[in-house]
């Protein structure tokens, strides 16, 4: 066995500031939080090379001592936890003593802090957490942080870091989850010189959302409220028309922290059982308040998850307020005091409850959503003309499939084909599946499943040329900060299925061309499906792509319920009973087969 021994400080120092700082968004996540602790009104946080070479908070705060500024960047070193006890009861964000000394483990820190109502302030800078310079100076009252060069020391850390762009796109999904969290403090976000967005620190929830989510987001909010003797639950769901196709707006706060949780989440979206549909999901700011006693904060290295002492209390109180927004309809109002989220206390014991929350008016949503509204410019092009490197599909343009309404025809990789002479198609069963006599037997087609094999196949051929339409007015996709570069990251993949996708501010994007087979009040939710795979695998492992090519059949195949024209049907037909298709790409059959020597025993013929 190798022998044992104990690493050198600045080894375990590294070790340690990787738990701590992942990438750049870590170091602004953990800022902000000491930040926010010390009391400021305002902070403001700038970046540069998505954080990469620059980032910069600065508050108002109470400023530190020049007697603890150095002592700031030991190990375990915090004012904001005394002893054992105090870990049962954790009031603040920051508590575990480790971020200063890690962020300053792999980068250079330049600290400049001033007490309220002190002569004059301290600076000190330091480099790979060594303390390079220690002075007096004169700044404002509070605190600025700039860091340089992060893991200018750690290069094997560095070379997993994403481009500037999806760097500074994380940060700025911190800063933005930070800012919702506190709406009494004024936010400020500046990128590479340009203020991405601006809190007023106004203790109103609505206006924070409204100036970080924007309007459309604001206009489909519901208020939503519940409460008893343990919990609050306070803010704003989506009404059902403002249903999203993924869950990045989804905003949970528990005691003012930003947590990430499956049980929230879960209970949030079983408020819209049976409202929303498959693929369709729920938005909401929502405020959890209970004792600090009743969670535990100390569950996870960057303090994003929480574990609670009652599962099934924090469920109900997260359900029923998003049910009874739902039941009320009530819009996003002037009811945004975050000293107003304790002041109901009412039974949420049962049925009375539900019956209070059902009751009462209209609900008054204007949304901003604009499908179905979009136009089609669908035009031929001349020999030679291009159109960004698509070809616009036309109606007599294409063979072998018929177009069932103008402008838009189903995209069969078609041969000459003709639905076998010794098959007979009888006709179509609750617009899902095809019927068809064969010899001594009656066969049914899933006619989804079917076409989605034959598309899915096509793409993963490589022989696919995407057949897209152009749309007059692009299609706007609020998607998120992380998503919408995601999107653009993976732009000319995107191209060689039909997409064609533009940056259109910081958390969107504007597509203005989809594949001829997609409706186009699904290009938002299509891509939002995209999302998580690119994400996960990309799109150069095999594994990954087939995961998309999955979805992009799925989306476009023909839909279950839509009565089909004879020419489709004959289409799906010869594929799947030449025996060219069995399955659709999830493992499910196509077809199945139900012979007459069982029919006959079923009618007692036998």
């Amino acid at each position: 066995m190798p022998k044992i021994i104990q690493l050198e400080q600045h080894v375990a120092d590294l070790i340690a500031a990787g738990e701590v700082v992942e990438r750049p968004s870590s170091v602004v996540k953990e800022l902000i939080e000491n930040s926010i602790d010390s009391g400021a009104g305002i902070i403001t946080v700038e970046i540069s090379s998505g954080g990469m070479t620059y980032i910069r908070i600065t508050d108002n705060g109470c400023g530190i001592a020049p007697g603890d500024a150095k002592t700031a960047f030991f190990r375990h070193a915090t004012s904001k936890l005394h002893n054992a006890e105090g870990l049962e009861a954790i009031d603040t964000l920051g508590f575990r003593g480790e971020a200063l000394a890690a962020i300053a483990a792999v980068s250079r820190v330049e600290l400049m802090t001033r007490e309220v109502n002190s002569a004059e302030g301290i600076s000190l800078t330091l480099e790979a957490g060594e303390v390079i310079d220690m002075s007096p100076v004169g700044c404002p009252e509070g605190t600025t942080i700039i860091v340089r060069d992060l893991f200018f020391n750690t290069p094997a850390r560095l070379k997993f870091m994403k481009s500037d762009r999806a760097e500074a796109s994380s940060i700025a999904s911190v800063v933005l989850r930070a800012a919702l969290s506190r709406p009494d403090v004024s936010i400020r976000f500046i990128r590479d010189g340009k203020t991405e967005y601006h809190t007023p620190g106004d203790s109103r929830i609505d206006s924070c959302v409204y100036s970080l989510l924007g309007r459309e987001i604001e206009a489909g909010f519901l208020s939503a409220e519940s409460s008893d003797e343990n919990i609050a639950v306070e803010g704003y769901v989506s009404s059902p028309v403002s249903a999203r196709g993924n869950r990045s707006y989804q905003f949970f706060f528990v005691n003012g922290r930003v947590i990430r949780s499956i049980l929230l989440q879960t209970a949030l979206e079983q408020a819209y059982k049976n409202t929303l549909p498959s693929g369709r999901f729920p938005s909401c700011v929502l405020f959890i308040t209970t004792k600090t006693s009743n969670v535990d904060v100390n569950v996870h290295p960057a303090k994003t998850e929480v574990k609670f002492i009652s599962d099934k209390q924090v469920f109900d109180g997260v359900y029923y307020a998003a049910l009874g927004a739902l039941n009320k309809g009530q819009t996003i109002n002037d009811k945004g005091q975050i000293g107003d989220r304790l002041k109901r206390q009412e039974s949420m014991a049962g049925s009375q409850w539900l019956s209070e929350g059902g009751s009462s008016g209209k609900q008054k949503v204007e949304s901003g959503s604009s499908r179905g509204m979009w136009k089609v410019e669908s035009r031929k092009l001349g020999d030679g003309e291009s159109n960004n490197g698509f070809r616009t599909m036309q109606a007599d343009e294409f063979r072998g499939s018929y177009v069932s309404e103008p402008q838009k025809a189903f995209n069969f990789p078609l041969s000459a084909c003709e639905a076998s002479e010794a098959s007979r198609i009888i006709g179509e069963a609750l617009n899902v599946y095809i019927i068809i006599e064969k010899d001594n037997s009656v066969w049914f087609i899933d006619k989804h499943a079917a076409h989605e094999r034959i598309l899915f196949d096509s793409l993963k051929s490589g022989n696919y040329t995407p057949m897209s339409e152009s749309l007059l007015t692009p299609v706007i996709c609020r998607l998120g900060h992380e998503d919408a570069v995601v999107l653009l990251e993976n732009a000319g993949f995107l191209e060689s299925l039909g997409f064609s996708v533009e940056s259109f501010g910081e958390d969107s994007v504007a597509v203005r061309h989809i594949p001829a087979d997609i409706d186009i009040g699904d290009t938002e939710s299509v891509l939002s499906d995209l999302c998580p795979q690119l994400r996960r695998s990309g799109v150069a492992e095999t594994a990954g792509r087939d995961s998309i090519y999955k979805t992009i059949a799925c989306k476009a195949a023909i839909k279950a319920g839509k009565s089909s024209e004879k020419r489709e049907l004959e289409t799906l037909v010869d594929r799947v009973m030449s025996g060219e298709i069995s399955q659709c790409p999830h493992g499910r059959p196509v077809a199945f087969e139900l012979k007459k020597n069982v029919l006959d025993k079923g009618f007692g013929r036998v």
